[in-house]
């Protein structure tokens, strides 16, 4: 499987990216995909998650405090796509954004994810 972020960059503070993760290859019929970040210095940090389940796509409750309200996860099935819509973004938003899955429930952990993206950096400076 594999998994291809894009849409990162350099934004003001107060604008808006959505970030995409174009994932192919699995053929897990239970999986989860979640959206992490990781700041210079920082630990990888888990933002949002859902999964899949025969066919079903379930968004997690958790969001990550530092996120809540401004970034949200969604996924187009036709597309093979999961998205991390991101507003109102702050400097401390700063860092490498990566999704990962793994088979079976949501962890919001990064040990837990198999199968990572390259990353994409986005930069929120004025």
């Amino acid at each position: 499987g594999m998994l291809v972020e894009s849409g990162g960059g350099l934004v003001q503070p107060g604008d808006s990216l959505r970030l995409s993760c174009a994932v192919s290859g699995f053929t897990w019929h239970y999986y989860s995909i979640g959206w992490f970040r990781q700041a210079p210095g920082k630990e990888r940090e888990g933002l949002s998650f859902l999964n899949s389940r025969d066919g079903n796509t379930h968004v997690a409750d958790y969001v990550a405090d530092s996120v809540k309200g401004r970034f949200t996860i969604s996924r187009d099935d036709a597309k093979n796509t999961v998205y991390l819509q991101m507003n109102n973004l702050k400097p401390e938003d700063t860092a490498v954004y990566y999704c990962a899955a793994k088979v079976g429930p949501i962890a919001t952990i990064h040990h837990s994810y198999n199968y990572w993206g390259q990353g994409t950096q986005v930069t929120v400076s004025s």
